[in-house]
């Protein structure tokens, strides 16, 4: 199983951009849900307030694994919910979503939608760091004996070490529509970063781990 990034990831980071959903904060850094300090960070969910950008990135996204035999699309709680909405819609198939834990109360259930056992499954993120969420999500779904092997975000961060093992690990191949490296890129040819920024955040890229560390982070 692989990572495979979108060939349009630079447009993809273009209309991340033009929303200002990607931030930077050199001295008071980000805090990722895996517990490491960033100084950028992606606001994956502001894009689902603007139509022709989100259009545009879902366009990608089917594009991205059409090629490949689904049956249904599955959304990950909570951000990939929307998104796996639409994917589902643009490529007419089914959806259900994957709860983080089984719900407390009424049937207790993880999964809602109908789930088939055997049914080919694309699972929908807004994002993904070191790829460690889709294993709970993926654990659900298999054990409802549907079978998982492509996951598909509008952004992968890229740069954590041990991301690409916890992927081939989960069994999957990861579609991605852009990484940090390409919104760096992007941001810096059109000015969207001051120099400064651009120095730092082009330091995290190089040694995240260390870092992370030196400001607080895991």
């Amino acid at each position: 199983m692989t990572i495979q990034v979108s060939p349009k990831a630079r447009r993809a980071s273009e209309i991340l951009l033009s929303i200002k959903a990607i931030g930077c904060a050199l001295e008071k850094p980000f805090k990722l849900t895996s517990g490491w300090a960033s100084p950028v960070y992606v606001d994956c969910r502001k894009l689902i307030s603007f139509v022709a950008e989100r259009r545009e990135i879902l366009g990608l996204m089917a594009e991205q694994v059409r090629s490949a035999a689904f049956d249904v699309v599955a959304g990950g709680e909570t951000a990939g919910i929307s998104y796996g909405a639409w994917v589902a819609e643009l490529l007419g198939l089914p959806f259900v979503y994957v709860r983080k834990k089984p719900k407390e109360v009424g049937k207790t259930q993880q999964i809602e939608g109908e789930l088939k056992p055997g049914a080919r499954v694309l699972l929908v993120e807004d994002l993904a760091t070191d790829g460690a969420s889709k294993v709970n999500f993926l654990g659900a779904l298999r054990a409802a004996g549907a079978s998982c092997e492509h996951s598909v975000v509008v952004f992968y961060y890229g740069i954590f070490p041990k991301a690409p093992e916890i992927i081939r690990g989960a069994g999957i191949t990861l579609h991605a529509m852009t990484t940090w490296r390409h919104v760096i890129d992007a941001a810096e040819a059109t000015g969207y970063f001051k120099a400064d920024q651009v120095k730092g955040i082009r330091d995290f890229l190089e040694n995240p781990e260390a870092w992370s560390k030196a400001h607080g982070g895991a």
